[in-house]
């Protein structure tokens, strides 16, 4: 249904703008009209498209309100106070009007089901007559406004800037509503665990049993291993990143030739193009045994799973981030800077030291905290090398786990959310937002100290 309705907006636009175009453009006064024939054929084709637009959107929504409430009428009354049962059931309706249905289905989830079709049905075809009549509408009513004082620049211009704010405020609504969603699933998680407990804890059980009279019934919430075991293998990739990435930068923008860095800096490029399963799978079958056998030769006792392993592979894939922004800034420094230093004697290496990577420090600080965020929030890679082993350690050799990780595990299945385990998720995920959001507010105090010597 939408794809045809969409192209039946499409092709009405497109004639509203040609239209209007065409007559804006025609006769005797078209050099008298104040703004361009395009502009009047982009209005047109605006007036036509945004309402049909919010046709389609208010009708796809009234449309499932009135199906699933006239489909669950045909069925037991105790569903609408149960929304898991409801939910089933919504989905076994649907499964029959679409014929998806395995099985023969009872007389009552038919006749739900051909309900539900109908309703679909009915409202598909007032969807359709509704949209074109608006579309029709906007096009008439744009025509007939096709005058030479006009300003069709402005109100076109002006629907933009409407279409922008709309634009960011669902953005910013977005990222609202995503806080406040995992802060209020914290708030429960903490009125069943102290945040003390969880915020100094140096233990990470999150399992509970289904009898008293199990290990672990009351599980063990301590955030603590898993901060430590995310500063390991974060700090071990950004140990591997960091300087391979910003030296990478330093030789691509200042001394490789035009046709090796037009090559090189592709290549380099497609390490952030691998999908993480596959570095997870190179790093449990290729680098985690390579790291336990160089330990086992200088007799050191290697974990099967190690930090170390997941560390090295996830800075090898977050090399291109460090690398290719910070190649964008330095090449971003002006010119006159190199030249001037050149001018008073400084050697390259001098001038890059000097000049080139001061000046350029705001953007390569912005480069290394986007890398730790992408390290930070690695899940992948840490599942298949790191393991799930919450071990409260800085020894790079043992098995870690991370905030990811558990927040995955935790998650894994069907789950009810209403126990400490399965909030204990929605925690994990407003300490690592508050850890990211503390990396941005030192990158910007950074950037903002080191900025101003350079404006």
């Amino acid at each position: 249904m939408s794809v045809l309705y969409f192209s039946l907006l499409l092709v009405m636009a497109v004639l509203a703008f040609a239209l209007a175009r065409g007559r804006a453009s025609s006769g005797a006064r078209a050099a008298a009209f104040h703004s361009r024939p395009n502009y009047h054929g982009l209005l047109a084709a605006s007036l036509v498209a945004i309402p049909m637009l919010v046709v389609f959107v208010i009708g796809a929504i009234l449309t499932k309100m009135i199906a699933e409430s006239q489909a669950l009428t045909a069925l037991d009354p105790a569903l609408l106070t149960d929304p898991l049962r409801r939910g089933a059931a919504l989905r076994e309706i649907v499964e029959v009007a679409n014929g998806r249905f395995r099985g023969n289905p009872s007389i009552t989830l038919q006749a739900a089901g051909d309900t539900w079709a109908y309703v679909q049905r009915v409202a598909r075809f007032s969807i359709y007559g509704l949209g074109l009549a608006a579309g029709i509408g906007g096009l008439m009513f744009a025509l007939r406004s096709i005058t030479p004082d006009l300003k069709a620049r402005n109100r076109f211009e002006w629907l933009v800037t409407v279409l922008l704010m709309i634009c960011a405020g669902i953005a910013v609504l977005t990222t609202i509503g995503i806080v406040f969603s995992v802060v209020f699933e914290t708030v429960r998680f903490f009125q069943k665990v102290p945040p003390m407990d969880f915020l100094t804890g140096t233990q990470w059980s999150p399992q509970t049993a289904i009898r008293a009279d199990q290990g672990g019934s009351s599980g063990a919430f301590g955030v603590v291993p898993l901060l430590t075991g995310t500063l390991l293998i974060s700090g071990i990739a950004m140990l591997v990143a960091g300087p391979i990435g910003l030296f990478a930068a330093i030789y691509m923008a200042e001394y490789a030739t035009p046709r090796f860095r037009s090559t090189a800096k592709p290549v380099l490029e497609i390490l952030a193009g691998i999908p993480t399963v596959v570095l997870g799978f190179f790093a449990a079958l290729t680098v985690a045994p390579l790291i336990r056998g160089a330990g086992e030769y200088f007799g050191l006792s290697v974990a099967s799973e190690s930090a170390l392993a997941a560390g090295l592979v996830m800075g090898m894939m977050i090399i291109p981030f460090v690398s290719s922004l910070s190649d964008d800034v330095i090449t971003a420094v002006p010119q006159s800077l190199r030249d001037g230093s050149l001018a008073l004697g400084g050697t390259k290496s001098e001038t890059i030291r000097r000049v080139i990577l001061p000046a350029a420090l705001p953007g390569i600080v912005s480069a290394f905290m986007l890398a730790i965020s992408r390290a930070v929030g690695e899940t992948m890679i840490v599942v298949m090398a790191a393991g799930l082993a919450a071990n409260l350690t800085f020894n790079p050799l043992d098995a870690v786990t991370t905030f990811t990780v558990q927040i995955k595990t935790i998650l894994v299945g069907d789950q009810e959310f209403d126990t400490a385990k399965t909030l204990a998720a929605f925690a994990l995920g407003f300490v690592l937002f508050f850890f990211t959001l503390t990396l941005n507010v030192i990158a910007l105090a950074i950037i903002r100290k080191y900025r101003e010597q350079y404006d």
